[in-house]
């Protein structure tokens, strides 16, 4: 299985290509439903980016051990990463953003803007548009805060446990307040696509963040019973 690359996937708010990879000869075949990973959704997370690039490297040199159809964005934040903010060059948080029923202009701190309107972003149409067109089994998005494994959908729970068994992060089913406009509540309560959010320790030596996952990842894209 090789590796498919579009360097200009989506555009950013400030004009920045964001890039994607997938596997080759599945991403456009109808009813793949390919995994999906994404890192970078908050600009001042760089575990998270750190996670997704180091799964792409693993995915390039272990092609023949990868069971399953899958795409990868290694910072869908282009600009926020660059200024190291949480938002993007809108002032948007991403993961606030989506169409989801739950979403509100209300947000208790600037930094977690929602945005003008559900879905005003680019970053968060690109997705829109991916995950209408796709339909993933599972959306994992690596971020950093503290510890846990957040899976929404009880699809994601097999997933879910190996991670949490492979970094000994506790699994839960909420980061422990409301996420209005999140992908998880876009993903799993509007489109039933179940959703894992992966929170590293904020800070953590970034050298650390593959060996903490790395047995859990290599699972996940291994397993040939976890295609549909």
């Amino acid at each position: 299985m090789g590796i498919g690359h579009q360097a200009n996937w989506a555009t950013s708010r400030g004009g920045q290509p964001i890039a994607l990879y997938h596997s080759a000869n599945l991403l456009w075949q109808k009813n793949t439903r390919p995994l999906v990973m994404i890192g970078g959704v908050h600009g001042d997370e760089p575990e998270g980016v750190t996670l997704a690039k180091a799964t792409l490297e693993w995915l390039k040199s272990n092609t023949e051990k990868v069971k399953v159809p899958w795409i990868l964005i290694p910072c869908l934040n282009p600009d926020g990463f660059a200024k190291n903010q949480r938002t993007n060059a809108g002032g948007v948080d991403l993961n606030r953003n989506y169409p989801a029923k739950s979403w509100t202009p209300d947000a208790k701190e600037p930094r977690y803007s929602p945005g003008p309107h559900p879905g005003s972003e680019p970053e968060v149409q690109a997705m829109v548009k991916l995950i209408a067109e796709l339909q993933p089994r599972l959306i994992i998005h690596c971020h950093s805060w503290n510890p846990c494994i957040v899976v929404t959908g009880e699809p994601a729970r097999k997933d879910g446990e190996r991670l949490a068994k492979a970094c000994g992060y506790p699994i839960q089913e909420t980061i422990g307040y409301d996420t209005p406009g999140s992908l998880s509540q876009y993903g799993w309560f509007d489109k039933k696509i179940p959703i894992i959010c992966i929170e590293e320790q904020e800070g953590t030596d970034l050298e650390k963040v593959w060996p903490h996952f790395a047995p859990a990842i290599e699972q996940i894209f291994s397993d040939p019973g976890m295609r549909t």
